[in-house]
């Protein structure tokens, strides 16, 4: 492969002349240390390469390796269950080669395991057989919760001359030969896919199954379907990470991908030490054995948070591919948009608000439509799904910043954090007020089919309540509390315990951390019950006072979060009972 020699070096950006036949976004070698970049722009014969190791020592006049191929994600039995640096490199291999633990420049190691065997189970016979392009063709159990199904590439065909018998087999030993106009192609257990490039699909459908998160406010307030769009933006400190921490722990993903893409190295410390001592709460398995698990942190090379970001996706895509729905986290979007406005400065590009480049939008709505819930190409017939849930980091809390306001352009689900109510205690600290979904019509079927007809309305009702209070306390600053109508102060108590009973969550309690969906309906059910009644009661002359000293039930209600766990729904029950037995007492004295 020909060579460029470099003329120039700026930080991660490395500009070399001789790359006449060079392509955008091809993978080039540099200097003598062989470290991995990528072209971004090309001028004549000029390449202007972003550079995704420490440039520290490189000099003009050395040499730039062309390796001809674009920056791409090796797919295949091992990728589960591990941790690997932006490129897609696995941090606990590197830390075996260079035996200190920090990531040496120009250090190579395979992406997946070369030497393993995986147990191959062909799904049939397949000799003498057309095949496609995405055709399930066997599986590796990968792990207890992962059937890795072995697909044919997306752009290889033709007619199956040859399919190894069930056995153990190493990623690179063929494992199928198809014959395709008059060529003989080779098919193994791993793909390499273009990161930058989305994998095809047959047809995108409409996302109608929510995504169960566990986390009360986001399931119901503000639900999240499967192949849809998130986005969480706050100040330092309102929780983002314990939010996002939350989402790829408890969700009911098949598959987990999580991005720390310029985070603190301490809090993706704290991830890649918790997560291998957690247990899935949907099957008590562990839970590295669904999730994936990505760190460039913040100390780490800024052009490599740019690749994360990408790799992730094709990650996502690629068990999407097999039928899964995969879940994306990545925290956060503002520091891949950072590092895209320092290459941006050093390739001399015209800046737009804040300093951003001006292709930050496309660069963001490119990446928020490879979401999705689709039909796959191959056979057999199969659908599946990629969520994806991002943070945003906005100075000071400034929604109106760049970042944040066009990511809001993109996505269907705003789960904005509040500092006020992280700094009360109130977590997650996500605002009922300015929050929004686009789903909730979408997946309020799937709630009445499969939990509670009544969920559509236990849900608008808190809202409506929530929605008034925040009217309400206008007011109460202008005037007091004293001038309200009794309706009034009925309504600031019911949101109230809606906050204290079903808003607040704690992530570190045992019991409260994960509320099923059958949970969940269920306080939603005890918070209606109490407004419609106190309602009647106000209707009926009845003091808001004197419903609140009398219905002390409320308290074992707002308890009812950490004190009645999952399968324990039967105390519910009596939990209503007591409720309206309060109720029916206040109700004949009335009369």
């Amino acid at each position: 492969m020909e060579t460029g020699k470099i003329v120039r070096v700026n930080g991660p950006l490395v500009v070399a002349e001789g790359m006449r036949k060079a392509q955008m976004y091809e993978v080039v070698e540099v200097g003598e240390d062989r470290l991995i970049g990528e072209i971004t722009r090309i001028e004549g014969d000029r390449a202007f390469i972003q550079v995704y190791e420490d440039t520290g020592g490189i000099r003009p006049g050395e040499n730039v390796y062309r390796t001809g191929s674009p920056l791409s994600v090796e797919l295949g039995p091992g990728i589960m269950g591990r941790i690997f640096d932006g490129l897609e490199r696995p941090l606990d291999e590197i830390l075996q080669e260079v035996k200190v633990p920090f990531v040496k420049r120009g250090v190579k190691v395979p992406n997946l395991p070369r030497e393993k065997k995986w147990h191959f189970v062909p799904s049939k016979n397949l000799n003498r057989e057309k095949v496609e392009g995405g055709d399930v063709i066997g599986s590796v159990m990968e792990t207890s919760l992962i059937e890795h199904k072995i697909m044919v590439p997306p752009d290889v065909h033709g007619i199956v001359k040859e399919i190894r018998p069930e056995g153990d087999y190493t990623i690179d030993e063929p494992i199928m030969t198809i014959e395709s106009q008059g060529e003989e192609r080779v098919v193994t257990m791993m793909q390499r896919w273009p990161a930058r490039i989305p994998r095809p699909f047959k047809e995108k459908l409409d996302p109608s199954e929510p995504l169960i998160t566990g986390t009360r406010v986001l399931d119901t307030i503000f639900p999240i379907a499967k192949g849809g769009t998130a986005a969480i933006p706050g100040p330092f400190g309102s929780g983002k990470t314990v939010t996002l921490q939350g989402l790829s722990k408890w969700s009911e993903a098949k598959v987990v991908i999580y991005i720390g893409c310029g985070e603190r190295g301490n809090e993706m410390t704290d991830t890649l030490t918790s997560y291998p001592k957690l247990k899935d709460p949907w099957t008590g398995k562990p839970l590295m054995e669904r999730t994936i698990l990505i760190a460039n942190t913040s100390n780490m090379p800024v052009a490599a948070r740019e690749a994360s970001i990408y790799v992730g996706l094709t990650m996502a895509e690629y068990f999407r591919d097999q039928g899964y729905d995969a879940l994306l986290v990545a925290d956060s979007t503002s520091r891949w948009a950072e590092a895209l406005r320092d290459l941006g400065g050093r390739l001399e590009e015209m800046p737009a608000e804040e300093g951003y480049p001006s292709y930050l939008s496309s660069r963001l709505a490119e990446y928020y439509e490879r979401a999705g819930r689709v039909r796959t190409i191959g056979s057999p017939d199969r659908s599946g799904s990629v969520t994806v849930a991002s943070a945003v980091s906005p100075p000071g809390g400034d929604f109106t910043e760049p970042v944040t306001s066009i990511t809001l352009r993109f996505v269907r689900v705003f789960w904005p954090l509040d500092v006020s109510l992280a700094q009360s205690r109130h977590y997650p600290a996500i605002n009922w007020i300015q929050g929004f979904s686009a789903y909730v019509d979408l997946v309020a079927d799937w709630w009445s089919k499969n939990v509670d007809p009544m969920w559509r309305e236990y849900r608008d009702t808190m809202v409506r309540v929530l929605i008034r209070e925040d009217e309400l306390k206008q007011i109460v600053r202008l005037v007091g509390s004293e001038s309200l109508s009794e309706r009034d102060k009925m309504t600031i108590e019911v949101a109230r315990v809606i906050k204290e009973a079903f808003l607040k969550q704690n992530a570190f309690d045992e019991v409260d951390a994960f509320s099923s969906p059958q949970k969940q309906v269920r306080v939603m059910k005890l918070i209606y019950v109490y407004n419609r009644l106190s309602s009647e009661l106000i209707g009926k002359g009845v003091s808001a006072k004197k419903i609140m000293d009398t219905v002390t039930a409320v308290t074992d209600v707002i308890r009812s979060r950490y004190s009645i766990k999952n399968n324990e729904l039967q105390k519910f029950d009596e939990l209503e009972a007591k409720l309206r037995t309060q109720f029916d007492q206040l109700m004949k004295e009335v009369s």
